[in-house]
């Protein structure tokens, strides 16, 4: 089951059994979920056997040494179809025309029918039955009547052709098939646990509870999710955030199943058992994201339930109009028309569609973009607007001390930063502990400690009053000079918040706090505008603060003190006249994000997974995989109407070729199968390659 026709096929099998709620078809993976009682079972998969599908229970699946054995088994058999197809040909070819050699050679084709075509035959019987066409009762009409007509070593080579071609497409769309799920062997299927009596055994991953303290050596994978308790090295994140450079862990780092420790030992505690590792949470995603039909996807399969019918109908009609119009022989005009039922098959056109989105998804995933659906990944090539939140989307989200500066001519510049860098310490406020951060020296006792509400704190130090506040306390205090007023100006006009330190006669000192803009966004925002899409901060901060980081990394449009409600209401207001976008990465960007055609969530490796507002989720917090999304969308788009163009002209040669020249049933099979094999392979190349 891996087509459209087949799937209506199922559906109306299925529809008239009582108990059955609901269907649901993931036609890449091959499977079909069925609502119903426990008691409909067996009339479910009798009426599929009836049908032609031969069902296997997924909770008894077939291990990877008999599935190869499986289809080696299938492999042979077809290759020795097609020995005995060629038999038969040789037995037409140099036999002579008596009757007991072509009774010969048409038992030696039937047999070569036989070993390659019974469940064709199963198949195409059962959609005959319920008056439906698809290229199972296409091939199955065509080798009939071609036998029926004398054809027979034709109709041998064909059927034996056709089904060594569905073997080996169906492979190559088990590539695209399995590319996301190869990603489960990343993951070992043992992790190194600490027992109770404080030794070390490998234990069974799915077996690990949460909370064990587990171990992993330089070279190995991590098995589960996990945080940081002892050790520091380098992860390869690559599997699952994208990250080409390895990141630093030590105690407290969050740590993901798939990826490599690269130096030193890490013992970790366990935060998630392996079904709900990151990684087993974007194969599910991409998965489910692989049954969704994506807008070209829908648009071919209704294109090729009205095509196959026509073709049919055209069929017939050289059938029985040509010899009494147009005076052919009916001999001549029927085996035109089963070549006709050959290229009638849409398989071509309708494959081509999920195997290139499907090769997208798995193309984004292995980058550490998770796409939820062919529909988004169809729909970013079309933004033309996007909004971003500023704090940690454009910036690190993590306050720093980004200037410093002593004023005092009389203390000397490491007791006042010592000074200062005390009350910070015991203070809880964001930008004292930035401060805090941000200065290397040492701090010493504070004596009458108490804080400020909205102001800053103070204290006392060896008899001596000071305070840590911001500017306008300072102001209040009556300390701020007219040259002081003018330095200070010029560090908020690029969007930094000031903490000053003072005793009870002058300033001491200057520290400018600034959320700082990742290295990435200025190169992410240039590549968004190469490709035609306009930029637009949305953020809640202040208008001196996002104007600064606006210019930075130059967004087209700056757009600042805004709460969640009004981001949303800019994303609806502009999707009137653009398709637009939205980046962000906290709880207050959902709104924005669900409004948005195609919303952008940042940070989707970390403990804040529950985005499902957004379309695409973004590992790495990298930005410039926005518009590496939307590169791959164009690509993708160009690859999905390529394949199109290719299976529509081959089979419009070919339909013209069979009607006025001298096609050939041999020539129809060769032009749908290679048809599909070509627009499989067109698809699969997207998983090559290393860039977009």
């Amino acid at each position: 089951m891996d087509c459209p026709t087949e799937e209506g096929q199922i559906r109306r099998a299925l529809e008239g059994i009582s108990g059955v709620r609901r269907l649901q078809f993931n036609l890449p993976a091959r499977m079909l979920s069925v609502d119903a009682p426990e008691s409909a079972k067996d009339s479910i998969i009798q009426e599929l056997l009836n049908a032609g599908f031969k069902s296997e229970v997924l909770s008894a699946p077939l291990s990877a040494e008999q599935t190869a054995q499986a289809q080696r088994t299938e492999l042979n058999r077809l290759i020795a179809a097609l020995v005995v197809a060629i038999l038969a040909e040789g037995v037409h070819f140099f036999a002579p025309d008596s009757l007991p050699w072509k009774g010969l050679g048409m038992g030696v084709a039937a047999m070569a029918i036989a070993l390659s075509g019974l469940s064709v035959f199963k198949k195409g019987l059962g959609a005959l039955l319920r008056w439906q066409l698809n290229i199972n009762a296409l091939m199955s009409v065509a080798v009939i009547g071609a036998f029926l007509i004398g054809q027979w070593p034709e109709a041998a080579m064909v059927m034996a052709l056709y089904s060594l071609a569905e073997l080996i497409e169906a492979r190559s769309v088990d590539r695209a098939r399995n590319a996301i799920a190869g990603l489960l062997a990343l993951s070992p299927s043992q992790a190194e646990i600490q027992q109770p009596d404080g030794s070390w055994s490998a234990l069974d991953a799915k077996l690990v509870p949460v909370g064990s303290l587990a171990r992993v050596k330089p070279g190995e994978r991590f098995a589960l999710d996990g945080r940081v308790i002892a050790g520091n090295s380098a992860v390869d994140q690559s599997p699952v955030t994208g990250e080409s450079v390895p990141v630093d862990k030590s105690p407290g780092d969050d740590v993901y199943a798939g990826t490599i420790n690269q130096s030193g030992s890490l013992e970790f505690r366990i935060t998630r058992p392996a079904s709900d590792t990151v990684l087993a949470r974007i194969i599910h995603a991409v998965e489910e994201a692989q049954s969704q039909r994506a807008p070209t996807q829908r648009f071919v399969d209704k294109f090729a339930a009205v095509y196959t019918p026509a073709v049919f109908v055209m069929a017939l009609a050289v059938a029985l109009g040509t010899p009494l119009f147009l005076g052919w022989e009916w001999m001549t005009a029927i085996y035109k028309a089963l070549v006709l039922l050959v290229i009638a098959c849409p398989c071509a056109l309708v494959i081509s569609t999920p195997v290139t989105v499907v090769s997208g998804l798995a193309a984004a995933a292995r980058r550490g973009i998770l796409i939820k659906g062919g529909a988004y990944l169809e729909q970013a090539r079309q933004l033309s607007m996007l909004g971003l939140d500023k704090t940690g989307t454009l910036t690190e989200g993590r306050p720093k001390l980004v200037f410093s500066k002593v004023l005092s001519t009389v203390s000397s510049e490491a007791d006042v930063l010592s000074w200062a860098k005390s009350l910070a310490e015991r203070s809880d406020h964001p930008v004292s502990k930035a401060v805090v951060n941000g200065l290397a020296n040492d701090a010493i006792e504070v004596q009458n400690f108490a804080a400020e509400l909205g102001k800053g704190v103070h204290g006392s130090i060896g008899g001596v009053n000071y305070v840590l506040g911001n500017h306008r306390w300072i102001h209040e205090r009556g300390q701020c000079s007219s040259e002081l007023e003018a330095a200070l100006r010029e560090q908020e006009l690029q969007g930094r918040t000031l903490s000053l330190f003072a005793n009870d006669s002058e300033v001491l000192a200057v520290f400018a706090v600034a959320d700082t803009t990742k290295e990435s966004s200025r190169q992410a925002i240039a590549e968004l505008k190469a490709l035609g899409v306009q930029t637009v901060m949305l953020t809640g901060d202040n208008e001196a603060t996002a104007a600064a980081i606006g210019r930075e990394v130059g967004i087209d449009e700056v757009r600042a003190n805004l709460l969640p409600q009004d981001k949303q209401s800019w994303v609806a207001q502009m999707a009137e006249g653009h398709v637009v976008g939205m980046v962000g990465d906290g709880v207050n960007d959902s709104p924005s994000l669900a409004a948005a055609s195609v919303g952008f969530s940042m940070g989707a490796a970390g403990t804040d997974t529950a985005k499902e507002a957004a379309d695409v989720l973004i590992m790495n917090d990298d930005l410039r995989k926005v518009a590496e999304t939307i590169r791959l969308s164009k690509r993708t788009h160009a690859v999905l109407w390529q394949n199109i163009t290719i299976a529509l002209g081959i089979k419009a040669v070919f339909f013209v070729s069979a009607v006025f020249g001298n096609a050939s049933m041999w020539m129809a099979v060769f032009a749908d199968m290679g048809a599909s094999l070509l627009v499989v392979f067109n698809g699969l190349r997207l998983l090559k390659a290393s860039r977009v």
